[in-house]
C-alpha cells in the first residue's frame, strides 16, 4: 500500500491505486501503472529494444570514463543516462532488426573545453598503445595543464583499459598499457581532455586497429 505525505497533493511513496509514486535525486515523481501490452514484441519495439542493446554494451565498459565524460550533464539524470541519450540520438546505425554503434560519431566525453589537435593511435608496440597530438595550449580555452583521458575498447571481450587523469595537453604523447589478452583484437581508441576544474572537452575518435 502507498502512502500519500502532507495531503494529498503532498509525496506519494509506493503504489496506490495505478498511481506509483517516488523519489530519485530528490525529485518526487509519480507515474502512472502501464496497462498490459496486447503484443509486446511489435516491430518497432523489437528495433528499439535492439538499438537500446547495442548502446548499453557498448557503453556499460566505458562507465568510469563516461562519468567524468558527462558529469556536467548529471542534472536531474546520471552521467550514464545523458552519454545513452547522446548514442542513441546521434551513433546508431544499422538496418532493422541490427543495430550497431557507430564509433565515429559516438561521444564519452561531451563538453566546451578544446578537443585534441590532430590526435592519432599507434598500436605496432605489443601490449600498449601509443597517443599522441598537437599542443593546442594556446588556443581557445585550451590550457596547458588540461589532463589527457584515453581509452582503448576491446569490443570482442566488452571490455575497456583507460587513463582517466594522464600526461598534460602540452606533453603531446602518452603510453596506455594494454592487457596481452588483446593480441589480435580488433580495439577502437579514443581520448578527451579534461581541465584541472572539471571541464572536459568532446572526445576524438582515433580509430581501429589491431592490437600487437
Amino acid at each position: 500500500m502507498g502512502k500519500i505525505g502532507q495531503g494529498i497533493l503532498g509525496g506519494l511513496s509506493g503504489k496506490v491505486g495505478n498511481v506509483i509514486g517516488g523519489s530519485w535525486k530528490g525529485i518526487d515523481y509519480i507515474r502512472i501503472k502501464p496497462t498490459s501490452v496486447a503484443n509486446p514484441r511489435t516491430e518497432g519495439q523489437v528495433n528499439q529494444r535492439n538499438k537500446f542493446s547495442a548502446t548499453i554494451e557498448f557503453l556499460q565498459p566505458n562507465k568510469d570514463f563516461i562519468n567524468v565524460g558527462y558529469k556536467s550533464f548529471a542534472i536531474k539524470q546520471t552521467p550514464f543516462n545523458a552519454a545513452m541519450s547522446y548514442v542513441l540520438n546521434n551513433a546508431i546505425i544499422g538496418i532493422a532488426p541490427d543495430f550497431s554503434v557507430d564509433y565515429s560519431s559516438a561521444l564519452l566525453s561531451k563538453g566546451i573545453l578544446s578537443k585534441a589537435l590532430n590526435p592519432l593511435a599507434d598500436l605496432s608496440t605489443a601490449g600498449q598503445v601509443s597517443f599522441s597530438w598537437d599542443d593546442n595550449s594556446t588556443e581557445n580555452n585550451a590550457k596547458r595543464t588540461d589532463r589527457a583521458m584515453l581509452l582503448v575498447y576491446n569490443p570482442m571481450k566488452n571490455e575497456s583499459t583507460y587513463q582517466l587523469a594522464g600526461v598534460d595537453r602540452i606533453t603531446g604523447t602518452e603510453v596506455l598499457v594494454i592487457p596481452n589478452s588483446y593480441t589480435g583484437d580488433t580495439v577502437e581508441m579514443f581520448m578527451a581532455f579534461v581541465s584541472l576544474d572539471g571541464k572536459v572537452s568532446n572526445s576524438s575518435y582515433l580509430g581501429s586497429g589491431t592490437a600487437a
